[in-house]
């Protein structure tokens, strides 16, 4: 098991919630490497009044984890630059402007939602990301209480209208708990999910477990089924291509 993406990680140092120094990073980058993770899309959170780092800021210190994760291992990990941008009425034009980054310069917009939101704008912020040619990844969409409440039909619903469903791999393996290790089970079944992510911040409170999660998945579905989504699905993000 090597090759393998981690697409939702807040491994940049100083510039939200995530990693607050470059150790930490380096620290993260040597347990993703340990796990057979080759790939980040490392994605700072973009939300009004709580995250709001400089684009400027951003990059630079991207670059820096950039050039130390060149130096882990034998063959290093590979970095792109993404971001969680919660969703606001002006994310389009944000995107648009420039202002917010895409997933790896992709039409690929990880996206986040309260956990409180509606169902109608759930979808009608998907919707406007669809309508301006966006590609709208549902970041940890499992924590949602109306996509719970409303099971798979909900998930089936942004899956028809062209968005995509990305899950926590904590929540898949059953660290936050077993109603939202079981609600996620039942979205694997059904093949209902696209993307996996860490969504690591540290290596103490949040830590990336994509190689156990990985794991999982290969035993619940088998190794072609955990490949796609931990390699295939991320590797059209990286190429801008849809599936």
């Amino acid at each position: 098991m090597k090759g393998i993406y981690d697409i939702h990680c807040h491994i940049v140092p100083g510039v939200d919630d995530g990693a607050k120094d470059l150790k930490t990073s380096v620290r993260m980058l040597q347990k993703e490497y340990d796990d057979g993770v080759r790939n980040i899309i490392a994605t700072p959170h973009f939300r009004y009044d709580m995250f709001e780092p400089s684009l400027e800021q951003v990059k630079k210190q991207f670059l820096r984890v950039r050039k130390a994760a060149a130096e882990i291992g034998e063959d290093g990990i590979q970095m792109y630059l993404g971001c969680e941008l919660h969703s606001s009425m002006d994310m389009t034009d944000c995107l648009k402007k420039g202002e917010r980054l895409t997933m790896s310069g992709s039409r690929y917009v990880l996206t986040e939602f309260r956990t409180s939101d509606e169902k109608s704008y759930i979808r009608e912020r998907v919707q406007a990301l669809i309508r301006k040619g966006y590609y709208p990844i549902i970041a940890h969409v499992e924590r949602y209480h109306s996509v719970v409440k409303n099971g798979l039909d909900f998930i089936d619903e942004l899956r028809d209208m062209g968005a995509y469903i990305q899950m926590n791999a904590d929540s898949i393996i059953g660290e936050d708990g077993f109603m939202i290790k079981r609600f996620c089970k039942k979205v694997i079944k059904e093949e209902m999910l696209d993307f996996v992510g860490s969504d690591g911040h540290d290596l103490a409170r949040r830590t990336p477990h994509i190689g156990k999660c990985y794991d999982k998945i290969e035993k619940m579905m088998g190794t072609d089924y955990a490949d796609m989504i931990f390699i295939s699905n991320p590797e059209c993000i990286i190429n801008n291509e849809r599936f």
